[in-house]
């Protein structure tokens, strides 16, 4: 349709041919830049609908494809299943979001993590040790005898009901949100968090430490090289 040199500049039947195979097409924000949608039926791939980095499934995940949050979903018997997924992205490189369903877990389980790579990977998403309340261990790095904290909400996420939760970091806050609604926030201004290159795992600890598989039903996982806004993790948790 476009004029010259790019088209002729005439709407005809090629261009409704080209209109109508892309018609249904999912489109997603270019910030979107690794979503698990979690609705297979069957395999051992869990497909990433933004990019190549699909997730293995390891152990003995079931697909459960009527019963998830959206659409389907995939439940972790909390022994040895898990994701295996690739490299996303940096969390010393900037601003990001982290989001997903879940229902069910224990205290000190693993919702996702990040192995080490050339850095030192850690907790994005989890239950603490304690009384199962949402929690992320990405932290800055060590400032003389400074030892930053993991960030942990006052609201518990293992009562075997659907939660979302989601992580955000803008760059200097760190922010956990639950069902839409702010739980957690950094006090004061922090230094830019740990670096670390290594791949996802979703359903335990980087280690895959004994006590930290999911125990539960993992859906609709999200990353986006973005903080995004109050709102906007409001409305997806609707």
């Amino acid at each position: 349709i476009a004029t010259q040199p790019f088209g002729d500049g005439i709407v005809d039947v090629q261009d409704l041919i080209a209109v109508a195979e892309h018609l249904f097409e999912e489109i997603f924000p270019p910030d979107l830049i690794a979503y698990w949608k979690l609705d297979e039926a069957k395999g051992d791939i869990a497909f990433n609908s933004t990019s190549d980095n699909h997730g293995v499934l390891s152990g003995s995940p079931e697909w459960q494809p009527e019963t998830g949050k959206i659409e389907g979903t995939l439940e972790l018997d909390g022994i040895d299943d898990y994701i295996d997924a690739g490299f996303v992205l940096n969390p010393a490189d900037g601003p990001f979001s982290v989001l997903t369903w879940i229902k069910g877990g224990a205290p000190g389980q693993v919702i996702i993590a990040q192995t080490d790579g050339s850095g030192t990977g850690e907790i994005w998403l989890g239950a603490d040790a304690s009384a199962g309340n949402l929690m992320t261990g990405l932290v800055p790095p060590p400032v003389g005898r400074f030892v930053p904290q993991p960030l942990i909400s006052e609201t518990i996420i293992t009562d075997g009901q659907w939660h979302h939760t989601a992580f955000v970091w803008d760059g200097a806050y760190r922010t956990l949100y639950v069902d839409g609604t702010e739980v957690a926030r950094d006090p004061a201004v922090q230094n830019p968090l740990k670096s670390a290159t290594g791949g996802m795992i979703i359903g335990a600890g980087k280690n895959l430490e004994d006590g930290t598989f999911f125990s539960g039903l993992i859906d609709d996982v999200r990353i986006y090289n973005a903080a995004l806004t109050t709102e906007q993790i409001a409305a997806m948790a609707q």
